[in-house]
């Protein structure tokens, strides 16, 4: 019995570990979306906790208000859709035939790939890179510069080093080449890891402000998060045309900022538990292989 309610009191810590963690992650986009929700006396007055305080809708009304914004949104899927596409490509042609033994150069060509993750050329050679290559203003600008992430090649690489060799000798011996058992064998196997790394793919593509505020000036080519950015600087000059003593004369920058945080994160937070399975999948298969 005491054996039993050692663990049980084992058992019970980490239940209470996970909740606290789970919580402290929790509090803080509750109090985004009290903020989104509340109103501009409440905020001003620090009223505004973890529930909205005089419920009102005003601060998503401005953000939908810009007839640009829905192009927007079609747009920065439309983006991202298309970066999750190019950058899987690339790190799965690279990714496959690094794990070939008989591929000479493999160690050189995976150190080279390895010293980028440490050095990079820096901003400025970066900006001309694209301004020389007529990237500039073009939707190519946010698809090429980070089309593939070394750490996500390494990834994809480890899994498929431990796939079973013996599936592609057999596959060899019926005649299939190299293409066949990647599109055949290596990639319906693969599916968990490939979910997984392009779940972090869109994510970083559609969380990317960056790149578009150095390379794009045409309205038409702002991304989501820019053009947030853009409703949010022009309230907060707003703010200070205004003064303190308005009030009510503008949304206040803070809810402002909760509302863009909140419009930006829900189309994550709908795909993301589309691939929850494949992403379970994955750290389970991986947790397993010998």
């Amino acid at each position: 019995m005491s054996k039993k309610m050692r663990f049980n009191w084992v058992d019970m810590g980490i239940i209470v570990f996970i909740v606290a963690v789970s919580i402290t992650c929790l509090v803080p986009f509750l109090y985004m979306i009290a903020l989104s929700l509340s109103s501009n006396s409440a905020i001003i007055s620090q009223k505004v906790t973890l529930w909205p305080v005089e419920f009102t809708l005003e601060t998503y009304k401005t953000i939908l208000s810009d007839v640009e914004m829905i192009y927007t949104l079609g747009y920065s899927i439309v983006l991202t859709i298309g970066y999750t596409l190019i950058c899987m490509f690339l790190t799965i042609c690279a990714a496959y035939p690094l794990t070939k033994k008989r591929l000479k150069g493999r160690s050189f060509f995976l150190t080279i790939l390895v010293i980028t993750m440490y050095f990079s050329g820096g901003l400025i050679p970066s900006y001309m890179l694209v301004k020389n290559l007529g990237m500039m203003n073009s939707i190519w600008s946010l698809l090429l510069p980070g089309a593939m992430s070394v750490f996500n090649l390494i990834i994809l690489k480890t899994f498929f080093s431990s796939l079973p060799e013996s599936l592609e000798e057999s596959a060899s011996i019926d005649g299939c080449n190299e293409l066949g058992i990647l599109v055949r064998i290596v990639l319906p196997l693969s599916l968990p890891s490939i979910a997984t790394l392009s779940l972090f793919y869109a994510v970083d593509r559609w969380n990317g402000f960056q790149d578009a505020l150095f390379y794009i000036t045409d309205k038409n080519l702002y991304p989501m998060q820019l053009k947030l950015y853009q409703i949010i600087t022009a309230n907060q000059q707003l703010d200070t045309q205004q003064g303190e003593g308005s009030v009510g004369a503008y949304i206040v920058p803070e809810s402002l900022k909760a509302a863009s945080v909140m419009f930006a994160t829900v189309p994550i937070l709908v795909v993301y538990p589309k691939l929850q399975k494949y992403f379970v999948e994955g750290v389970m298969t991986g947790a397993i292989k010998g």
